[in-house]
């Protein structure tokens, strides 16, 4: 790939609903302590994959290898450390990564299916309210519907057709589709926040150290796209330019970052929810931002499910025999669509899951 498909598919990498939980992460940090941080992670994240990129080159050279993985690069990694205990344990590198990426993407299939259930549970009862009119945002008397908990369930078997799809080609169809539509989304956003701030002087500079951790959460979870750096570097037709649009692509979110956070949260100050589609105002025009997001994210499920997927089941097909294969792939796929739906019930909190998958899995890995 070209070096302005890489550029693409790195910020395509970072962009997913962690960005519309900014506004609310920086009303946990403050009006400055939020952009900040933001900043200061962004560069720490850019370092990291910096460091990622660095290893992989170096062991690619020493092994004669085309291509180095994460857990591979954090073996070698391991192999090569002056300690001893290290060095006799360095698999335990490579199975550490694994672990942490399966608990990484099935967490983003958690949050996936809270934003969908979120979303579309607030376009349905608002749709008898909903007119043609965007300028006057009248108080929607909403129809009561049945649970958000029963729209997690009803989107399970969607979910589970779309995970059937192994191939990775069919998939980049549906990357496409989802592209299209988040980036749609995000200009309807930025077009509709930036029309009316009210005066910045009433948020607060810093807020409360006990909200910060939960602001640190959702961060750490938008800036996730570590997984896809080594990936997206092996693909390049010239890889030596790959960290020069490493540091391009990872400045452009930050600044998306910084930009949608603080205009979000001032935008709507303490009313701000855990996803700022939730604030729109009750029009057609919004509320086909969240159907068009809700697209999206169905989408982008199957693609971010992929990664656990690839993992998990050729390593459990290769413990049966050829007859049982396909049943077996097909049953864990069913089973782990399942567990999301599952642990998305148990947590309906789109702001608590979002931060306890970036607090935990994000920054491990």
């Amino acid at each position: 790939i070209t070096a302005f498909q890489t550029l693409v598919h790195l910020v395509k990498g970072n962009m997913g609903t962690g960005i519309l939980g900014l506004p609310l992460a920086v009303k946990n940090a403050g009006i400055l302590m939020g952009p900040l941080s933001l900043l200061a992670m962004g560069f720490t994240a850019c370092h990291c994959m910096h460091i990622l990129v660095r290893c992989a080159q170096h062991f690619c050279h020493r092994f004669n290898k085309p291509f180095m993985d994460y857990g591979d690069t954090v073996m070698h990694g391991l192999e090569a450390s002056p300690s001893a205990w290290l060095r006799t344990h360095a698999h335990w590198g490579r199975n550490i990564v694994s672990f942490f990426l399966i608990v990484t993407q099935m967490g983003f299939c958690c949050v996936y299916i809270v934003f969908l259930a979120d979303n579309l549970k607030q376009i349905v009862e608002a749709v008898n309210g909903t007119t043609n009119s965007c300028h006057y945002n009248e108080t929607v008397i909403l129809t009561p519907t049945m649970d958000s908990r029963l729209y997690m369930i009803s989107f399970l078997p969607f979910l589970v057709l779309l995970v059937l799809i192994r191939n990775l080609r069919v998939l980049t169809v549906f990357s496409m589709l989802a592209n299209i539509s988040m980036l749609v989304s995000l200009i309807i956003i930025t077009q509709y926040i930036v029309q009316e701030i009210p005066d910045p002087s009433q948020v607060p500079l810093i807020a409360s150290w006990k909200t910060y951790p939960l602001f640190f959460g959702t961060a750490v979870f938008s800036f996730e796209s570590i997984g896809v750096v080594l990936p997206l570097e092996n693909k390049m037709k010239d890889a030596r330019r790959f960290p020069a649009i490493l540091s391009l692509g990872m400045s452009i979110v930050t600044a998306l970052y910084i930009g949608i956070g603080s205009l979000g949260y001032l935008r709507f100050g303490d009313d701000i929810k855990a996803s700022i589609t939730l604030n729109l105002p009750n029009c057609w025009l919004y509320q086909s931002v969240k159907l068009l997001y809700i697209i999206g994210i169905l989408c982008t499920y199957a693609l971010q499910f992929y990664v656990p997927a690839e993992i998990i089941i050729p390593f459990a097909t290769s413990q049966v025999s050829k007859r049982w294969a396909l049943p077996l792939d097909f049953s864990i796929r069913l089973a782990m669509v399942c567990l999301t739906g599952t642990l998305a019930i148990l947590i309906p909190r789109l702001d608590l899951v979002l931060s306890l998958v970036g607090s935990v899995s994000s920054s491990a890995l």
